[in-house]
C-alpha cells in the first residue's frame, strides 16, 4: 500500500508528495522536475535498508555536533537536482535511515520553509540544524549547504573569463545557451500548468508578461500588483485564489530522535528577548558590512551596489530562482552592466550543473561584475571577482538564516498545517509571466546575436528545438540536456 502526503505550493509552483511506501519525497518544480527519476534512487550516502525481518528499531541515541557538521558537509557537496534531489537526499538520510526527525516535523518544517522567499532546500537544512543544536546548529548546516558551492563557482567563473574565448570552450557555451533558452521555456510551462488553472490567474500572467515585456516595469512593481489584485480578488472570489490542498496521512520509520511526541526544546521555544537579541544581530550583520562598504567604495561602488541589490533580490525570490533571474537580468544586465546578456545565460547553464541552490547563479554574477569592473584595480581582478563573489552570496542568504532562527519559534508552537494564501496565488501567477518574458529575451539573445536585423543563427535553433524536444517530450534531466547540446555546439563551432 502507498501512503502519500501531497500539497500545493504556489509559492515554488510545485507539488510536493511524499511517496512513503518508498521512502523518498518528490518536489516537482521548474528547475528539476525532469529530474525526478533520481528521487528515487538511493541517497550517495545511504546505507542498505532495513529489511522486515530485522529486530524492532529502538530510538536513535543524541547526535553530536561534529557528527551532524559532517553530515550537511556532505549533503552540500552532493546536492544535484535542485530542491527535488537535495529535500529527498534529506528525507532519506534524515527521516529513514538515521531517524534524527520524524516524517510528520519534517514535512511541517518544509512547510515553513516553501512560505518564504529564497531556497526552500537550504532553509530547511538550517531549519533542523537549529531544532537539533540551536542557532549554531543551523548557521553551520545551512552555511555548509552553500560554501561548497560557492568555492565551485568561483573557480569555474574565473575558468569561464580566463578560457571562454578558447575554441572548445567557447564552442561548448555555444551549444549551452540555445539549451538554457529551452530549459527556461520549459520552466515557465511548468510552473503555469499548475498555476494557472482559471481565467483570472491566466489574466495575472498575462498582465504580468505585457508589464515587464512591452513597458519594462521593475519587477518587484510587479510583485506588488499581483499581491493586491490576489489580496481583493480572494475576498471578491475566494474560489478563483484558492489552489490545492494536502493529505496528512504520515508512515513512521522507527522512533525518532526528534518524534511527533518529543516536547520541544527550550531553545525552540518562542522568547521575545531571543528574538530581539536576534533581530539586533541580523541588522548588524548586514550594516556592519554594507557600512564599511559605503565608506570605503562610496554609497555608488560597485561592491556597495551588488550588496544592496542583492539584498532585495534575497526578498523578491517567490516562486524560486527562476522567479527572480528576471529582476537579476535588469539590475545586473540592463541597469548596472556587471555582464552581458550572453554571460548571463552562460552563468545559469553553471549554475544548473554544480551542487547546491540555482539561485548561486548570483555569485557567477558577483565574479563577473568584479572582476570586468576591476574592482581592485587591473593586477587585483581575480581578488575583486572572489570578494564580489562572497559578498553577493553573503547578503543574498543572510535573509534565510533570518528568517528559520526568527520565525522557527513560532513554527514550533504549532504543529497545525500552514495555509496559502490568495496573493500568494496571484503572485505564482505573476511569475508565470514573467519567466517566460526571461525565455523571449534569452531567445532574441542566442537565436538573433545580432538583432532581428541580422539573420537568424540556425544552428542554434536547432539545437534549441532539439533541447525543447528532449525536455517536454522524452523527460531528458537538465543536466543530459546541457551536456548533449554542449557537444553539440562543441560540432558545429569546430567545423565552422
Amino acid at each position: 500500500m502507498i501512503v502519500s502526503v501531497v500539497c500545493f505550493n504556489p509559492l515554488k509552483g510545485c507539488f510536493l508528495q511524499a511517496n512513503l511506501a518508498w521512502g523518498y519525497l518528490n518536489c516537482v518544480t521548474p528547475h528539476n522536475v525532469d529530474r525526478l527519476r533520481l528521487l528515487s534512487a538511493p541517497s550517495p550516502m545511504s546505507k542498505p535498508p532495513r529489511t522486515d525481518d530485522e529486530q524492532p528499531l529502538t530510538r536513535p541515541g543524541a547526535v553530536s555536533l561534529r557528527e551532524a557538521f559532517w553530515f550537511w558537509l556532505k549533503l552540500g557537496f552532493i546536492s544535484f537536482g535542485g530542491p527535488a534531489g537535495q529535500i529527498s537526499i534529506m528525507h532519506q538520510e534524515l527521516v529513514e535511515r538515521r531517524r534524527w526527525i520524524s516524517e510528520r516535523r519534517f514535512l511541517h518544517a518544509l512547510n515553513y520553509c516553501m512560505l518564504l522567499p529564497g531556497p526552500e532546500a537550504q532553509q530547511l537544512a538550517t531549519y533542523l540544524g537549529w531544532l537539533m543544536h540551536r542557532s549554531w546548529g543551523g548557521v553551520i548546516a545551512g552555511a555548509l549547504f552553500v560554501l561548497p558551492s560557492l568555492f565551485i563557482l568561483i573557480a569555474l567563473s574565473w575558468l569561464y573569463i580566463a578560457f571562454g574565448e578558447v575554441p572548445v570552450v567557447a564552442g561548448i557555451f555555444y551549444g549551452i545557451k540555445p539549451a538554457v533558452t529551452a530549459i527556461v521555456v520549459h520552466a515557465a510551462h511548468r510552473i503555469g500548468s499548475r498555476a494557472l488553472k482559471n481565467n483570472w490567474l491566466w489574466a495575472i500572467a498575462a498582465a504580468s508578461f505585457t508589464a515587464i515585456f512591452a513597458f519594462d516595469l521593475p519587477f518587484p512593481l510587479i510583485v506588488l500588483g499581483a499581491a493586491a489584485v490576489g489580496y481583493f480578488g480572494g475576498r471578491w472570489a475566494p474560489e478563483k485564489f484558492s489552489l490545492g490542498g494536502h493529505a496528512t496521512q504520515h508512515k513512521s520509520f522507527g522512533p525518532a530522535l526528534i518524534d511527533d511526541d518529543t516536547p520541544t526544546p527550550d531553545h525552540a521555544r518562542f522568547s521575545a528577548a531571543r528574538l530581539a537579541r536576534l533581530a539586533v544581530v541580523g541588522a548588524l550583520l548586514w550594516v556592519v558590512p554594507m557600512g564599511l562598504l559605503t565608506a570605503l567604495f562610496g554609497w555608488h561602488g560597485t561592491l556597495t551596489q551588488m550588496a544592496w541589490f542583492f539584498t532585495k533580490a534575497a526578498l523578491l525570490t517567490f516562486g524560486g530562482a527562476y522567479a527572480v533571474l528576471p529582476y537579476v537580468y535588469q539590475g545586473a544586465v540592463g541597469h548596472f552592466g556587471w555582464l552581458t546578456p550572453t554571460q548571463m545565460i552562460d552563468g545559469l547553464a553553471l549554475g544548473e550543473t554544480t551542487p547546491g541552490p540555482l539561485i548561486m547563479v548570483v555569485a557567477f554574477v558577483g565574479f563577473v561584475g568584479g572582476y570586468v569592473m576591476q574592482v581592485f584595480g587591473p593586477e587585483q581582478a581575480f581578488l575583486a571577482g572572489a570578494v564580489a563573489a562572497t559578498l553577493v552570496t553573503w547578503f543574498t542568504f543572510l535573509p534565510s538564516f533570518l528568517f528559520i532562527l526568527a520565525g522557527g519559534p513560532l513554527v514550533e508552537s504549532t504543529h497545525n498545517a500552514l495555509k496559502f494564501t490568495a496573493p500568494l496565488t496571484a503572485i505564482t501567477a505573476a511569475v508565470v509571466g514573467v519567466i517566460l518574458n526571461l525565455a523571449c529575451f534569452f531567445g532574441y539573445h542566442v537565436l538573433w546575436p545580432n538583432g532581428f536585423a541580422g539573420a537568424l543563427d540556425w544552428p542554434s535553433a536547432i539545437i534549441a528545438i532539439a533541447a525543447a524536444i528532449a525536455l517536454f517530450r522524452y523527460k531528458r534531466g537538465v543536466i543530459q540536456v546541457l551536456l548533449a547540446c554542449g557537444l553539440a555546439g562543441l560540432a558545429v563551432h569546430l567545423l565552422r
